[in-house]
């Protein structure tokens, strides 16, 4: 007997999609998240198939003062190049074509099912922005790869929480969005963005694990070609190492206001759209820190941007991203 796959979706499942005048329900979405981050990225078309490649200034030339009839010597400035990789995040959906039209609305199953897709593929890029390693090939590196260590070159701009805890770290980030210094990249000559195919009813080969087996199906496709493209490290801060399970305790918690205060100093110019990033721990420690500072004038503040209410911290928005985790190691 055939063993259906878990990645099929069956019968039991779509039950369980069913009101009780059985039409498929509206899904309450308890795994979807706040990713705010993928609102404010910018994207461009990188200038290689596979990504971008960015020339930095390196050196600068020598110069000199020169006394009357003497000289100066020749010189030059340097300059290297970076190549930042795309990846392809990647899915297939499927639904049997007569589990589908049960109940004669095919297309409600198939969009209940897209719907999860969507938020599946948000919260991995997302995830990925930040934390993609350099030991996955076929990842992008994420910024925190990038901004790990505080002996680095690009040390200046991680400004360190004080945290010591080995695996309670979170951090808050800084970006400074631009195509000039930190943006998102797709790979020249493809699409911008989430692309899917409804590739309609398709006959499945060796279905539910059965060679010969055949099923007609219906079936989705989805694909996002995307990476980063960090080409000045001076429009990111990145503040590691803030102990989450110190934040309740009022001796010992990291002063967050005066932690973003110190990374906005940072940022040489107003080159850029600015945007802090914290999950919600931070957020809501943050409002209560602000609340103990309100009677000195400073702390956080809330805005109306483009009908939103937005809170801001100065002149920059703060902005939520549920894929910054809480469980972070030192940076040292």
């Amino acid at each position: 007997m055939a063993t259906l796959a878990t990645t099929a979706l069956t019968l039991l499942d779509l039950a369980k999609r069913l009101d009780p005048n059985d039409q498929v329900a509206r899904i309450i979405e308890l795994l979807a998240q706040t990713n705010e981050i993928l609102e404010d990225m910018p994207f461009k078309e990188g200038n290689l198939i596979t990504g971008e490649r960015t020339t930095v200034r390196t050196g600068l030339p020598d110069v000199f003062w020169r006394l009357l009839n003497a000289g100066v010597a020749t010189s030059k400035s340097h300059t290297a190049q970076i190549d930042e990789q795309c990846g392809m995040l990647e899915a297939y959906s499927q639904v049997d074509r007569d589990l589908a039209e049960l109940g004669g609305n095919p297309g409600a199953v198939r969009l209940s099912e897209a719907r999860a897709f969507l938020e599946a593929m948000n919260q991995e890029m997302a995830s990925t922005l930040f934390y993609g390693a350099a030991s996955a090939p076929e990842e992008f590196i994420g910024l925190a790869a990038r901004y790990s260590s505080l002996s680095a070159g690009n040390g200046d701009n991680i400004v360190a929480g004080g945290g010591t805890g080995s695996t309670d770290n979170t951090s808050i980030w800084l970006a400074a969005w631009d195509a000039e210094t930190v943006c998102g990249i797709y790979p020249k000559g493809s699409n911008a963005g989430l692309v899917h195919e409804d590739l309609g009813l398709e006959t499945v080969e060796n279905a539910g694990g059965v060679t010969g087996a055949l099923m007609r199906a219906y079936r989705d496709h989805w694909q996002w070609k995307c990476g980063i493209a960090l080409k000045d490290w001076r429009y990111v801060v990145r503040i590691p190492n803030i102990d989450v399970s110190n934040l309740g305790s009022a001796s010992d918690a990291a002063d967050l206001l005066q932690l973003m205060a110190d990374a906005e100093e940072r940022i040489p110019n107003n080159l850029g759209k600015r945007a802090f990033y914290v999950n919600r721990t931070i957020r809501r420690y943050l409002r209560f820190q602000t609340k103990e500072q309100v009677s000195a004038g400073g702390g956080l503040t809330f805005e109306n941007v483009g009908g939103k209410r937005v809170t801001m911290f100065g002149t920059t928005p703060v902005r939520v991203t549920d894929a910054l985790l809480n469980t972070e190691d030192v940076v040292a």
